[in-house]
C-alpha cells in the first residue's frame, strides 16, 4: 500500500511540474461547457424566408404576418417574383420559400380549400424537416381560424365540440435545449480527461527512458498501474464536481437526482475511461501515437453516443454497434438522474453493463501491460 501511496504522490507531482496538462485540466470543462452547450443545438429560431404574394389579398397578407409573427422566421424578402425568391434560395440568403397564388382568398371563400407553395433548402436534412413542420404549423392554424371565420359568418352549425389540449411537460418543462446537452457535454469531458491523460502515463515513461528503470524495482504491475491510474481517476472524480458548479453557475442546469448516484455512475464509468487509456498507453510507443489512437476511439464513441443522433435513428447494424459504446450508457445515466432524478434501480442495468466493460477492459491492459522484473 505505501508503494502505491508513493506512487500516486509521484504522479501528482509530475502533474504539477507539467505546463501543458495542468491548463488543459482547468480549461477544458470551462471551453466545452460555454462552447458546445450553446452551440450543439438542433433548435432553430430564425429561418430566413422568402414570400412571394400573387394574390395582394387581405387573407394573403394576413397569413404573411402571422408568419413574420412567429417566433421561428424571420421574413427576409416580400416580392412578386418566384425567380428572385429561389435566386436567394440558391446564393443561401433564404432558408425557405412561400409562394401565394393568385386566387388564393377566392378559393378560400369558394370551397375552403387555398394552395400554397413551399420550396426548402434541404441541404441540412434536419433543418428542412424541421422548416417543413414549422410551416405546416403555422399555415394550418391560419386555415383552422379562416375556418371558423367562415362557419361564424354563414350561421352554419357547429356540430363538434371545442376541445382543449392541456400540455404537460415532463422532465424539462422550459424545453431548453441546454438542459438536455449539458449532461452528455459533462460525459464527453470526464471521457476526455481519463481517456487522454492514462494513454500518456505509460508511454512517457517509455519516451524519457524511465520504464526501464520501473520494470527492474520491487514494485510489482500492480501497483505500479494502480498508482497510474488513481490520480487521474481523482482528477475525473474533480472534474465532474467542477463541470456541475460551472453548468449550476452559467445555465442553471437542474439536478433532479442524487449526487451520491451521479459520482457514483461517474466513479464507475471513470473505470472504463481509464482501462481504454491504459490499454492505448500499451500499445502506444509515443505520445503522439497515443493522442491519435485515443483521438479515433474518441471520434468514434461520441458520433454513435446518442447526443446529437439519437439512437433509434441509426441503422440497426449502428444500434448493435452500441452495445459496445460506453458512453452511450454514461450520457443515458446522466440524463436520467439530471432530468428525471433517476433512482438506483432505474439505471441497474446500464451501470452494471459499465460495471461489466469496466471490469473487462481493466483486465486486458492489465494483462497487455508486461513488467519484467
Amino acid at each position: 500500500m505505501q508503494r502505491i501511496l508513493y506512487q500516486i504522490q509521484k504522479e501528482f507531482l509530475q502533474l504539477k511540474r507539467d505546463k501543458q496538462i495542468l491548463p488543459m485540466i482547468i480549461m477544458i470543462p470551462i471551453i466545452q461547457l460555454v462552447i458546445l452547450a450553446n452551440a450543439a443545438t438542433f433548435e432553430i429560431n430564425e429561418i430566413q424566408l422568402s414570400v412571394v404574394d400573387l394574390d395582394r389579398s387581405p387573407s394573403s397578407q394576413q397569413l404573411i404576418s402571422k408568419l413574420a409573427g412567429s417566433q421561428f422566421f424571420t421574413i427576409v424578402n416580400r416580392s412578386f417574383s418566384s425567380e428572385k425568391s429561389r435566386d436567394l434560395i440558391l446564393k443561401g440568403k433564404a432558408d425557405a420559400s412561400l409562394q401565394i397564388p393568385a386566387q388564393f382568398e377566392s378559393a378560400l371563400n369558394r370551397n375552403g380549400r387555398g394552395q400554397v407553395f413551399m420550396q426548402i433548402n434541404a441541404i441540412n436534412q434536419n433543418a428542412a424537416s424541421l422548416t417543413q413542420v414549422y410551416l405546416n404549423s403555422v399555415i394550418n392554424d391560419f386555415a383552422g381560424r379562416k375556418l371558423s371565420q367562415k362557419i361564424k359568418i354563414q350561421g352554419q352549425p357547429i356540430n363538434y365540440k371545442n376541445i382543449n389540449t392541456h400540455v404537460s411537460y415532463w422532465f424539462n418543462p422550459e424545453m431548453n435545449y441546454k438542459f438536455y446537452m449539458v449532461p452528455g457535454i459533462l460525459s464527453i469531458l470526464v471521457t476526455i480527461i481519463g481517456m487522454f491523460l492514462t494513454s500518456m502515463t505509460i508511454v512517457k515513461e517509455k519516451e524519457v527512458g524511465t520504464i526501464e528503470q520501473v520494470n527492474v524495482t520491487p514494485v510489482k504491475k500492480v501497483q505500479f498501474i494502480s498508482g497510474k491510474l488513481i490520480p487521474v481517476w481523482i482528477i475525473g472524480m474533480l472534474e465532474m464536481a467542477f463541470g456541475l458548479l460551472l453548468g449550476k453557475l452559467l445555465f442553471n442546469i437542474p439536478i433532479a437526482g442524487s449526487y451520491f448516484l451521479i459520482f457514483l455512475s461517474v466513479g464507475i464509468y471513470l473505470i472504463v475511461a481509464l482501462g481504454f487509456g491504459l490499454l492505448i498507453s500499451t500499445v502506444a510507443n509515443t505520445q503522439q501515437q497515443a493522442m491519435f489512437v485515443s483521438f479515433f476511439f474518441m471520434i468514434v464513441f461520441i458520433l454513435m453516443s446518442g447526443l446529437f443522433t439519437p439512437l433509434e435513428s441509426m441503422p440497426i447494424w449502428a444500434q448493435k454497434l452500441d452495445l459496445i459504446n460506453p458512453l452511450i450508457y454514461f450520457i443515458r445515466i446522466m440524463r436520467m438522474l439530471f432530468l428525471k432524478g433517476s433512482s438506483i434501480s432505474d439505471i441497474h442495468q446500464p451501470l452494471l453493463a459499465l460495471l461489466i466493460y469496466g471490469g473487462f477492459i481493466l483486465g486486458l491492459a492489465n494483462w497487455r501491460y508486461r513488467k519484467t522484473q
